[in-house]
């Protein structure tokens, strides 16, 4: 159990960081608009106050240290991908990675942003109040294949290390 759990540390913040070094090469090179960080930060912490729902997180009242915790939210649900990952594949997939569950799981990802954090935070189910939802659905499956891709890259990483 353990094991797992330092695995899944591990792998998810591995995994975290690669995918976040695609945002910044589509950033920096493609000049493609990555995620704001703050306003995840600004949704989850007026959870804390009890509201879930908004019609704009843009809109809503900045929270002192939102972008800490959006950052740490972020990295935090990482680590979870990564747990379930292992949860479903045993620490086994560890010793021998390899890309299909990784890249399955990132893909099946996409469903917490469409079903969960877009309409949370006043986008609509799947994007569908954003000025371009086929864009923006597009966008957030690309990054969920990313990580899928990064979950294996970390798992074969970690592989190596503690070989």
């Amino acid at each position: 159990m353990l094991e797992g759990l330092v695995l899944a540390v591990l792998i998810g913040l591995t995994a975290t960081a690669l995918a976040d070094l695609w945002t910044l090469f589509q950033q920096r090179v493609l000049g493609t608009p990555g995620p704001n960080w703050a306003l995840v930060g600004r949704w989850v912490g007026h959870m804390q106050r009890g509201h879930f729902v908004h019609a704009s997180i843009a809109k809503a009242q900045a929270l002192p240290g939102e972008r800490v915790l959006g950052w740490s939210m972020h990295y935090a649900i990482g680590i979870v991908f990564a747990a379930l990952l292992l949860a479903l594949n045993g620490v086994e997939w560890v010793r021998q990675p390899t890309l299909l569950p990784a890249l399955a799981l990132g893909i099946a990802t996409v469903l917490a942003p469409f079903l969960i954090m877009q309409p949370g935070m006043g986008a609509g189910l799947a994007a569908s109040k954003t000025p371009n939802p086929p864009a923006a659905r597009a966008r957030s499956l690309l990054a969920h294949i990313v990580f899928g891709i990064a979950l294996y890259l970390a798992g074969l990483l970690w592989s190596a290390m503690l070989a």
